[in-house]
């Protein structure tokens, strides 16, 4: 019999956990090296793959860790861990339609490829995010292009994971650029600037920034809902803001309790699962804009996928 599983990474807890969905009852954790951050679940919801990041946040100084860890989701247990050093501080991880798997080094500013993560021990492939900081991206669906997040070069920069020859292409939506939405055409990326507190559209075939509009307080993390609809984690102010895509426009404030971390969306209801500060997870209904309920967690909740198993 199956359940719906949310699948959490608690990165101040060190580990990557299995809630219910329905009770928010905790079933399990693997534990894991210290600070894991991003995940990314292969399309067979066989193994989820973890980026060691080894440091806590992007403030701090440290080398930071060259794993990534691969877990079997449906035995509940670190399959294995491959170490791609030198890359280090592993953060933004993402997956191809092909099911090829993309690491990002922050402290290298290279983006890694495994081809075959289920087997491959080492990377396939690397090439320069031309950045500095590279901290996130946005992947397209064949893993062709690369859109990084560069948070000290403050630029989003374009490049071709599987062609070297390629130079990186630079755009200066704001400063501090982190979070990021890619739309389901692919032809507009929308981030958000952290210092600048702004939201940016990006037109990706020429790496223009096409529309801008002012953000709340320090917007971390950008999502873009199946409707169309934007949601903006405001770190600084302590809420989300549901924002119309096609004029940045705030359609929604919506005040919460503590700092939101991260979110993910259900994939059928319409429900999204909000990480905080304060060791809490919120369902959050998209349809009511409203919190239905919140479950206790470990600590510092951060990325979340919701699979059967």
């Amino acid at each position: 019999m199956t359940q719906e599983i949310l699948l959490l990474v608690e990165k101040c807890s060190h580990c990557f956990s299995y809630y219910d969905v329905a009770s928010g009852e905790r079933l399990h954790s693997i534990q894991l090296e210290e600070f894991p951050h991003e995940f990314v679940v292969d399309a067979a919801k066989r193994f989820a793959y973890v980026g060691h990041y080894g440091v806590e946040t992007s403030g701090h100084l440290g080398h930071g860790g060259t794993r990534i860890f691969q877990i079997d989701l449906a035995a509940r247990k670190l399959a294995r861990t491959i170490d791609i050093a030198p890359f280090n501080r592993l953060h933004g991880m993402q997956m191809d339609e092909q099911g090829r798997l993309y690491a990002l080094s922050e402290d290298r500013a290279q983006l890694v490829v495994l081809d075959r993560p289920e087997t491959d021990t080492a990377p396939r492939r690397a090439v320069p995010a031309g950045g500095i900081k590279s901290h996130l991206f946005a992947l397209t669906r064949d893993g062709q292009t690369a859109y990084v997040m560069n948070l000290l070069s403050h630029t989003v920069t374009k490049v071709r994971p599987h062609d070297a020859t390629a130079a990186p292409v630079s755009c200066s939506p704001g400063e501090k650029p982190e979070g990021y939405a890619l739309s389901a055409d692919e032809q507009t990326l929308y981030v958000t600037n952290r210092w600048s507190n702004t939201l940016a559209a990006i037109d990706t075939a020429s790496m223009k920034v096409v529309r801008e509009a002012p953000s709340r307080e320090d917007p971390t993390r950008l999502y873009l809902y199946r409707d169309g609809r934007l949601v903006v984690t405001n770190y600084g102010e302590r809420s989300l803001s549901v924002v119309d895509a096609a004029s940045l426009q705030e359609l929604a404030r919506i005040p919460m309790e503590a700092r939101p971390i991260a979110l993910s969306f259900h994939p059928t209801r319409s429900l999204a699962f909000v990480s905080q500060d304060n060791d809490k997870l919120g369902y959050f209904n998209m349809e009511t804009l409203a919190f239905e309920r919140f479950i206790a967690t470990q600590r510092e909740p951060d990325v979340s996928c919701v699979v059967m198993l």
